[in-house]
């Protein structure tokens, strides 16, 4: 598999502060280790000592819990990558929006796939909760959606 590398430096914006700047590039970093690299090793090391508040209802709170779900889901689609189209900051909120694919092959293909956008929230330059939203752009992905929607796995709700 080709490792899909995000390009901050085409992504960020001249206006951002250096505190949006640094939060973003924590985030970058972050969703660059878990959903491209699948690096767990290197997450536990530098985001694992935070209380991390999950808003995906299907996803467990913490760290542990991403990288959980993130695993299990490499299992049966070992090539699933985040491609980052827009980053936005405001203070301590930092946005992705990203086309997720599951598949090397359908990588640029906005007809597969998920579109994401996930909002994290920066406490003292850690990640401290989050939220997403996700569309499906292909009927398997709506299937996958639909079979799997339902478990909820923290008490958070999702605003």
């Amino acid at each position: 598999m080709n490792t899909l590398k995000i390009d901050f430096e085409s992504l960020k914006k001249d206006d951002w502060s250096s505190q949006e700047l640094e939060n973003a590039s924590l985030v970058v970093d972050f969703v660059q280790h878990i959903m491209n690299n699948h690096d767990f090793d290197y997450i536990k090391e530098r985001f694992g000592n935070t209380t991390y508040l999950q808003h995906n209802r299907n996803i467990p709170d913490g760290i542990n819990g991403v990288i959980g779900y993130v695993q299990q889901f490499l299992k049966t689609y070992p090539d699933f990558t985040y491609d980052v189209k827009h980053i936005f900051v405001d203070g301590d909120y930092v946005i992705l929006h990203s086309h997720a694919t599951l598949r090397e092959a359908h990588r640029g293909n906005d007809k597969k796939g998920l579109n994401i956008v996930d909002i994290w929230r920066i406490e003292d330059g850690e990640l401290v909760e989050h939220w997403d939203a996700v569309q499906s752009l292909d009927g398997f992905m709506r299937f996958y959606a639909l079979m799997t929607g339902g478990a909820i796995r923290n008490p958070n709700g999702v605003f």
